[in-house]
């Protein structure tokens, strides 16, 4: 599906300010600090931290930890920035991204598209010569796959946009592994596939919501083109794979009992709300009833629960 360009702004909102336009310094800091979405890097930290400690089989070293960390916010926050800049037209026609930087017009586009080469460039640097090349690697990696895959190519062309571009958000877990280790392992690469499968059943359950909003760019995000019955479906069957997937690393002897003990139970309560989900939607309520925001908030409770259970899981191991 090709989706065409639409109208770069609303009627009265302005993407770049008036000449001589006020624009407070704080505010533009602020701004600034938007661009790089600190609340879903804030996501990106929690699988990358605690794979660090599984990795290391411990406590890692310190100063590692927060070298990745701050290496790891810069490059999501450049991909973040260049995201932005891209998707500046649809974002001024869409409510939940109303209020954006771009769209107010507190950044300008060349701003946005300097800051997010700038943090690219810095952050690649930073991960190959203070950490190692293959975490620098698989940083750039990410950025790129998320700018050009998911946002120039996939995201307004097909419905399957979230599932393969949700890889670039996958990549943090391979990036804490390798800053611990310079390599990769099967376990590494079995929790790239536990967030790889959780993406879409986060992720659909939010466009569910804001469907309007994708529908009226022409974005072709999943509850846009598929009723909610076929998208809840797709949302149980990723679930279900997603759990299997995550309890891989005991009989692999990667984890021990607690590691085990909270991705079972936290994967059955994430079972239990995507059937749910799905039952309403068979019985086609929509609307608030449809509660459809609850499998979302779960979403981030149980990747939170079963990364700190990673990190936990090797001091309880006997």
């Amino acid at each position: 599906m090709c989706v065409t360009a639409v109208e770069s702004r609303p009627a009265g909102v302005a993407l770049t300010p008036s000449p001589g336009g006020h624009r407070p310094f704080g505010a533009r800091v602020k701004a600034f600090v938007a661009l790089t979405k600190p609340r879903i890097i804030e996501l990106l930290l929690i699988t990358t931290v605690p794979v660090m400690f599984l990795a290391e089989q411990g406590v890692p070293d310190l100063w590692l930890v927060l070298a990745t960390c701050f290496g790891g916010y810069l490059s999501a926050g450049g991909a973040n920035a260049l995201n932005m800049y891209i998707d500046r037209d649809i974002d001024a026609l869409m409510d939940r991204t109303a209020q954006r930087p771009l769209v107010t017009g507190m950044v300008s586009p060349r701003e946005c598209l300097v800051f997010g080469i700038s943090l690219a460039v810095i952050s690649t640097l930073w991960f190959g010569l203070l950490i190692n090349w293959l975490s620098a690697a698989l940083s750039l990696g990410a950025l790129l796959f998320y700018v050009v895959v998911y946002t120039m190519i996939l995201k307004r062309r097909t419905a399957q946009n979230i599932v393969w571009g949700g890889i670039a958000g996958c990549l943090p877990v391979l990036i804490g592994w390798s800053s611990v280790t310079n390599s990769l392992s099967w376990a590494a690469l079995i929790l790239f596939l536990v967030i790889f499968f959780w993406t879409p059943p986060h992720y659909w359950p939010l466009s569910m919501k804001v469907k309007d909003d994708y529908a009226r760019v022409g974005v072709p995000m999943l509850p846009v083109v598929k009723g909610n019955k076929a998208v809840a479906k797709q949302i149980v069957a990723y679930s279900w794979v997603m759990v299997a997937v995550s309890l891989l690393l005991q009989p692999l002897g990667y984890t021990g009992w607690f590691y085990t003990a909270v991705a079972a139970v936290t994967g059955g309560w994430w079972l239990w709300e995507a059937h749910g989900l799905l039952a309403r939607a068979k019985a086609e309520i929509t609307g608030a009833k449809l509660k459809e925001m609850r499998l979302f908030h779960w979403s981030i409770t149980y990747v939170s629960l079963l990364f700190v259970a990673v990190a936990v899981d090797p001091f309880l191991r006997w």
